[in-house]
């Protein structure tokens, strides 16, 4: 699993990703009947375009993790790695230039001030557009 695949399970859970496809298929075999349609009905889950969340609604599900696990003193809002930290990732340098990699990210990969302003700003707006799901590209 990617390392931004690892943020969104640690703030979204893993089942409800997962869940979602299946939900879908199983609502569409029982409906229509048959392997086809849920068959089908899996491929169109595929090819939904998750729901994108505002920047409030993401901050709110990972400040309940904040809360719910004492660590309220991290800087998570501006800081890369006191997010991961939060989430129980590998907040290293090697992992941040894993994650930098997996979001294109083309400045130096030395763990500089620019490189992980430009991590937080990047996560922050992933999991805002992909609503809580993985994309593809980053799986």
């Amino acid at each position: 699993m990617s390392i931004f695949g690892r943020i969104v399970s640690a703030i979204f859970g893993s089942s409800a990703q997962a869940a979602t496809p299946a939900a879908e298929s199983a609502t569409a075999a029982a409906a229509g009947g048959g392997a086809e349609a849920a068959g089908g009905a899996a491929a169109a889950a595929t090819a939904v375009k998750p729901n994108p969340m505002s920047r409030a609604d993401v901050e709110a599900m990972i400040q309940k993790i904040a809360d719910s696990t004492g660590r309220k003193d991290y800087n998570w809002k501006q800081s890369i790695v006191d997010l991961m930290k939060l989430l129980d990732l590998d907040s290293s340098l090697g992992a941040r230039k894993e994650l930098a990699q997996e979001l294109g990210y083309s400045g130096k990969l030395d763990g500089s001030a620019e490189m992980n302003v430009w991590l937080h700003k990047e996560v922050m707006s992933k999991l805002m557009e992909s609503g809580g799901v993985v994309p593809e590209s980053l799986k």
